[in-house]
């Protein structure tokens, strides 16, 4: 479920779904504000999803939390 395969496509992994969460952080924003930007997405459907996407970010180190605002991490 995180990654798709020959079962999963990438629209119903957790990769796909943090790819459409990625693209819509452009600047910090709040959660609400992501969630707002993101809910209507095929790939998201649920709040419970967009959280386990928010996490997944997290865990690879592709978002920061910090001050109540999400933002990209920058590569280092």
């Amino acid at each position: 479920m995180i990654l798709p395969d020959k079962h999963v496509d990438l629209s119903h992994s957790l990769l796909g779904a943090g790819a459409v969460v990625l693209t819509q952080v452009t600047r910090p924003m709040t959660v609400s504000a992501l969630w707002d930007a993101v809910r209507s997405a095929p790939e998201i459907r649920a709040y419970g999803r967009f959280v386990l996407a928010l996490d997944f970010l997290y865990a690879v180190g592709a978002l920061e939390f910090g001050n109540g605002l999400l933002t990209k991490r920058r590569p280092v």
